[in-house]
């Protein structure tokens, strides 16, 4: 399989293993990740990591060859397929993390915004060039990368084709970390150590309220901020968390 789901600790563990094509997404490929998604979600793993085999990319994006002389029919229907596939990946019911090992280009990186965070090694390279071949970004890219950098910052990476490097990755929003290439997937698994040891219900309502915060006025946004705290503290997990606060000890949450 060219899409490896496996398992480190309380971790999934996704790899595109295709490092001779610099791990670039073929159709076949973007629908094993779909179902390595689906699996990840009915599974009881507490976060999801993303990278890519070899020293060189994440994933260089879509596979040009497949693109090229389709019907227009095939051509929105490769963009629906790609989207769906990271609309799943977006709402996971665990936190994922990209670890972006070296290049994201193109659909490399729109799978990357759909992640709930991003973590680049110093030699890493990002952009969405499909200017370059004519097009525009189908998997989702206009959409996620304004809402993660701004709309000034997202339309300039878009429209000159800008590959940007690790620190500036770093210093417009669009990587939160970044970690060194010996080590990194260790550092990956530290990260997620940060938020997976909470209650995934109680970071589950978190994710949603933020994610959602874009979409909505700032008064609906409020009233489901009220909704969806009001639906954290009815779980088991609040009453545990509050009463070890009262009792000075280590929450203990369950495993859902």
């Amino acid at each position: 399989m060219t899409v490896e789901l496996s398992r480190v600790g309380d971790y999934a563990l996704i790899t595109l293993n295709r490092p001779e094509a610099l791990n670039a997404l073929s159709f076949q490929i973007i629908r094993q990740l779909g179902e390595a998604f689906d699996e990840v979600a009915g599974g009881d793993a507490r976060a999801l990591i993303i990278t890519g085999a070899g020293d060189k990319a994440f994933c260089a994006g879509a596979d040009i060859q497949e693109l090229m002389d389709r019907s227009l029919v095939a051509q929105k229907r490769g963009a629906e397929l790609g989207q769906r596939t990271f609309a799943k990946l977006d709402s996971l019911p665990v936190p994922s993390i990209a670890l972006i090992n070296g290049y994201a280009f193109g659909g490399g990186l729109e799978m990357a915004l759909a992640c709930t965070f991003r973590l680049v090694t110093p030699a890493a390279k990002l952009g969405l060039p499909e200017v370059k071949l004519g097009l525009i970004p189908g998997y989702g890219g206009t959409q996620r990368l304004p809402r993660l950098i701004g709309q000034g910052r997202a339309l300039e990476m878009i429209l000159s084709a800008e590959t940007i490097d690790a620190e500036k990755a770093l210093r417009i929003g669009l990587a939160n970390h970044i970690v060194e290439a010996e080590g990194a997937l260790e550092a990956a698994q530290q990260f997620a150590g940060r938020f997976a040891r909470f209650s995934l219900p109680v970071i589950g309502c978190a994710r949603q309220a933020v994610q959602r915060a874009q979409d909505v006025s700032l008064e609906e946004g409020l009233r489901m901020e009220a909704d969806l705290s009001t639906l954290a503290y009815q779980t088991e997990d609040s009453v545990e968390g509050m009463a070890a606060f009262a009792e000075k000890r280590s929450a203990q949450f369950k495993d859902h």
